[in-house]
Formats: C-alpha cells, structure tokens, sequence
C-alpha cells in the first residue's frame, strides 16, 4: 500500500471545527469567569477537545484569545480603508465614535481589557499583536492621513504616527483607566482638539 502525505479533506475540516470551538468557547468564557479564572483545562470542557489539542497550537491562554478577536473578523475586508469623504474631521469622528461604541460594548469589554494585560506581561504575544493586527490597522489610519495632507488638510511634514496616538490614545487611556465617560461627545471633542490645537483662535 503506498503511503499517502498531507492531511485528509475530513481531518481538515474536524481541525477547522475544533480550531472555531476553541477560539469561541475562550471568548464567552473570559466574558463569563474573567481572564483570572479562565484556564486551559476550562477552554477545552467548553469546546469538547482535549487540552493537549490547545497546547499544540497555542503557547498561553493569551495566544488563544487573541486568535479568538482575531476570528470575529474572519470573512471581514482587512483592506478596507477609512472613510474618506473629503471632510477629514467629519470621517475621524465617525471613526472615533464607532471605536467608542466598540470599546463600551459589554460583549468586548472584559476580553479587550485580558488580552491588552496579557500584552503588557507576554513580549511574543505583544510582537503577534502588533504584526496581525495593529499595525494593519495603523497603516489604514495612516493611508486617511495621508490623504488629507494631499488634499492640503493636514501639513506636509506631520508625523502621522504621533497624530494617530493623539486621535485614539485618549480613547484608549480613558478606557483602560476608567477615568471618564467614554462617549461620541468626547470622541468629538478629541478630534476638534487634535485637528484644531491647542492655542486660542
């Protein structure tokens, strides 16, 4: 009998299969128990594996939850860029105001706050982030700047990087520190006080 190579079209598929219920089951269970009490041991009872199946495609339950945010944008257009109506402080509010709406909801919010701890403690998975996910994210960012600087909205010799950490870091730290009410109305403010400086008119 000649030896056969590569993996079977079912195998495959009971991979795909088992590869969704890992991935789902660690994102309802960091909603449901917190990132403190999620385990391993506990992912595989949820999604009907064995453990040893998690540990050979994952490092840490970390690894695990990102690819589970990961997932919920599978099917998703990655190049899909920002708006770009030609009105830069109208398409960043927009922006702003669903990166709020995202960030305040409930279904997010315990799992958002674990993996970013995780990244703070774990520098592969810090590295992983960054690659697969921010920084696509912060080119698209970029690419609407960018745009605005050929139209004549922004100046020539801005640093774009240093722009997007003064459009969404406000976001984000009153967010992580829950140091203030995260809403479209702030969101607003942000990019008028961003776009328009701070020195009077």
């Amino acid at each position: 009998m000649t030896a056969q190579h590569g993996t079977a079209p079912g195998t495959k598929r009971r991979s795909e299969t088992s590869r969704r219920a890992i991935l789902t089951a660690a994102f309802e269970l960091v909603g449901e128990v917190g990132y403190a009490k999620l385990s391993i041991e506990g992912i595989a009872a949820r999604a009907g594996v064995g453990k040893q199946t998690i540990y050979r495609w994952w490092p840490s339950k970390g690894a695990v939850l990102f690819d589970a945010f990961l997932m919920l944008s599978e099917g998703e257009d990655e190049s899909a860029a920002l708006p770009d109506t030609g009105d830069l402080e109208a398409d960043l509010k927009a922006v702003l105001r669903a990166t709020v709406a995202e960030l305040n909801d409930p279904r997010y919010d315990e799992p958002m706050r674990a993996l970013n701890t995780e990244i703070l403690h774990d520098p592969a998975l810090a590295a992983a982030y960054a690659e697969r996910l921010d920084g696509p994210m912060k080119e698209l960012k970029r690419q609407r700047l960018r745009s605005a600087q050929r139209a004549g909205q922004l100046s020539g010799d801005l640093d774009l990087d240093v722009a997007i950490e003064m459009l969404w870091g406000p976001l984000l730290n009153r967010w992580l520190q829950r140091s203030g009410p995260l809403t479209p109305e702030y969101a607003d403010t942000v990019v008028e006080t961003a776009l328009h400086g701070l020195r009077p008119r």
